[in-house]
């Protein structure tokens, strides 16, 4: 079985290694976060302090937007968006790697703490009891410090919330 996780699109092109895990794993991603990936790869402003990685990440932004435009792929993501909270069909991301499309609403409960796609990543989180995975460090701090009912991993620690044991622990 593979292990779950709820994160945003941009994440698969900043962390090349959430495409190659150890083990099986499925990303589920709000469509919102999709969308912002032709924001990202358009705008003037800097994802990366370094202009390198920057043109590497934009680069692998359009990567993922060319993947997703890809016939099958929009088939998927499309069928999905008639419909509040339903799903895409798996989306091969490698050997190991898949992501899935949620068609998540901000519904507005958080509304004062966090943004619109951080919204929908709790949503999503909680709709399907799986872990949020962020490189976000305030938005870790604002999930504990709001008491929102989530488990968050920090992707510097994706090797450990990969392992079944932290899963099984937390719960």
């Amino acid at each position: 079985m593979s292990r779950q996780f709820v994160t945003e699109a941009v994440m698969m092109a900043i962390y090349g290694q959430l495409l190659v895990p150890g083990s099986p794993v499925e990303y589920i991603v709000p469509y919102t976060s999709v969308m912002e990936l032709y924001e990202l790869r358009d705008s003037d402003e800097p994802l990366m302090n370094r202009a390198d990685d920057d043109k590497h990440v934009k680069s692998k932004i359009g990567e993922l937007i060319a993947y997703f435009e890809e016939p099958l792929n929009a088939k998927k993501i499309n069928r999905c968006l008639a419909v509040p909270w339903a799903k895409s069909s798996g989306i091969l991301l490698g050997e190991q790697a898949q992501i899935t499309i949620i068609n998540s609403m901000d519904t507005a409960p958080y509304g004062e703490m966090f943004d619109p796609i951080e919204t929908e990543l709790l949503l999503s989180s909680q709709r399907e009891n799986v872990p949020i995975l962020t490189d976000q460090f305030e938005l870790i701090q604002r999930i504990i410090e709001g008491g929102v009912p989530v488990q968050v991993f920090d992707i510097d620690d994706f090797d450990f919330a990969m392992e079944e044991d932290s899963f099984r622990s937390s719960h």
